[in-house]
């Protein structure tokens, strides 16, 4: 299979007529060659979306509204083709590939009503013949780049609002899962005017030339602190708006009256989902002394039971990683901590397979000096630490740099108004974590980033407030000069 780039409605080969291969990362065999752009095809992806900006800004709200309800309805229509290639190049299990199909059509019917009823507000006047109005209007050209742990749904999160709002795009997939963002944009959005979605397939180099480009005034990124830090660096100087989701260590916290046979499940789902390949993975876990050691061997016999395989097969809990890569910086993780004093109750392993598999590890003594509790992982391991008191749970949960989300077991209103109180984070997730409600707006805190996606902030991000003060009385006024005028 070969994937070319889409510009102005057109699929075109790269200007260098370079491709680059994607692998299954089940069987690491290749699966695709793709167009590999570079900063000639951003430069004619960024011309057409620049082109395109004046016809698709102007084009009504509810014809916007209904073209972005196909979006959906195409979706919906190719549903099964974009859940089997989103599991055969990205790994994980068909049921979460199901579930984030879901959302993504559902995201955009979400901002296809949404763009319909926000254009601004009126506020009150200084006087009988002003009228003053607060307009939200489109940004022009928006870069979105996406990572390869969500595809499609990190893309609805972002090209969803920026077309509702009246931006045309430009997308730079990941380079490891181009395969169903292209797909997709093939199936559901060719009726689309030629130039409102553009897609630039490519390497750090593409992303970079899209980040510079004097045309493209923001820049919607999810992904690693490092490279959202040379995202900012780079785009300081141009002064453009910057909207990213970073980094993430998620904090998981057991009260002392939390039930432990639910809370084995909890805490397996929140930091194994996707094979703990999330940014709200939960890689820290605090436990009440006196429930440690039952708790942790529960874990540790839950995780034992659950199942290794490719995603495609239907009783497969936890396919591969991504990349070798990937796998080697948890499997330091796990031997840093080893060799630190940490104790490994199951997993850790890489099995004798082909394809990307780290067995799931769960450890305890474990403390903050160790990189498993400091760094994020972004893998398949569960760090148990002890808390004796409550305020030490809180303190250890705020002792990160990060601060995306947090998770909480507990039915005491107390110790949950005390947690989403004093806890530093984006989302906190009571009992149910890892939920998120198309209403509620997603992000972080501290080195996160503090961008916001979904809920009426995902839209907002991608518009820009203009105040409108009009006079309709044509007459001059007292305080103008020159001051010794004399009024009476």
């Amino acid at each position: 299979m070969e994937r070319l780039l889409y510009i102005n409605g057109i699929w075109k080969p790269a200007d260098s007529h370079e491709w680059f291969e994607v692998d299954n990362p089940a069987t690491e065999e290749v699966i695709a060659r793709v167009a590999r752009g570079d900063a000639v095809d951003i430069a004619q992806a960024v011309a057409a979306a620049k082109n395109a900006f004046d016809g698709w800004r102007w084009t009504a709200a509810n014809a916007r509204a209904e073209m972005l309800h196909e979006i959906a309805h195409l979706a919906r229509a190719h549903f099964d083709e974009l859940v089997s290639l989103l599991t055969e190049e990205e790994g994980k299990p068909r049921g979460e590939n199901v579930e984030e199909m879901e959302w993504v059509a559902t995201t955009f019917d979400y901002y296809a009503e949404m763009g319909r009823n926000v254009r601004g507000r009126v506020i009150p006047s200084n006087e009988r013949s002003q009228l003053n109005l607060v307009i939200k209007e489109p940004y022009g050209v928006v870069g979105c780049i996406v990572p390869w742990n969500f595809p499609l749904l990190l893309l609805a999160w972002k090209i969803a609002p920026a077309l509702a709002a009246g931006n045309t795009v430009v997308i730079k997939p990941s380079e490891m899962t181009p395969l169903a963002t292209l797909r997709f944009v093939e199936l559901c959005c060719a009726h689309l005017p030629a130039g409102v979605v553009n897609v630039v397939t490519g390497f750090a180099d593409a992303g970079e030339a899209l980040v510079q480009h004097p045309d493209v005034p923001v820049i919607a990124f999810t992904g690693s602190v490092a490279t959202g830090q040379k995202i900012a660096t780079l785009a300081a100087p141009m002064m453009k708006h910057l909207h990213l989701e970073l980094g993430g260590k998620d904090a998981f916290v057991l009260g002392p009256d939390a039930d432990l046979d639910s809370a084995v499940e909890a805490v397996a789902y929140a930091a194994l989902i996707n094979a703990g390949q999330v940014c709200t993975s939960s890689e820290r876990v605090y436990v009440p002394d006196h429930l440690h050691d039952q708790f942790a061997g529960g874990v540790a016999d839950f995780v034992r039971s659950l199942k290794l395989g490719a995603g495609q097969e239907p009783d497969t809990d936890i396919g591969p990683m991504i990349g070798a890569s990937y796998r080697q910086k948890v499997a330091h993780h796990v031997e840093q901590a080893r060799q630190a004093g940490a104790k490994v109750l199951t997993g850790g392993q890489i099995p004798a397979r082909r394809g990307y598999f780290y067995e799931p590890a769960v450890l305890v003594n474990v403390n903050h000096a160790m990189p498993i509790m400091s760094e994020e992982t972004f893998g398949p391991a569960i760090p148990i630490m002890r808390y004796e008191s409550f305020e030490e749970a809180i303190r250890l949960v705020n002792d990160s740099k990060y601060g995306l989300g947090a998770t909480l077991r507990s039915n005491d209103p107390k110790l949950v108004k005390r947690f989403f109180e004093e806890v530093k984070a984006g989302t906190i997730w009571i009992n149910d974590p890892l939920t998120d409600n198309y209403a509620g707006p997603f992000g972080g805190m501290k080195m996160t980033g503090g961008g916001r996606e979904l809920g009426e902030e995902g839209l907002l991000t991608f518009m820009e407030t203009k105040h409108v003060h009009w006079d309709f009385a044509d007459e001059r006024k007292g305080w103008w000069y020159p001051y010794g005028r004399d009024e009476g």
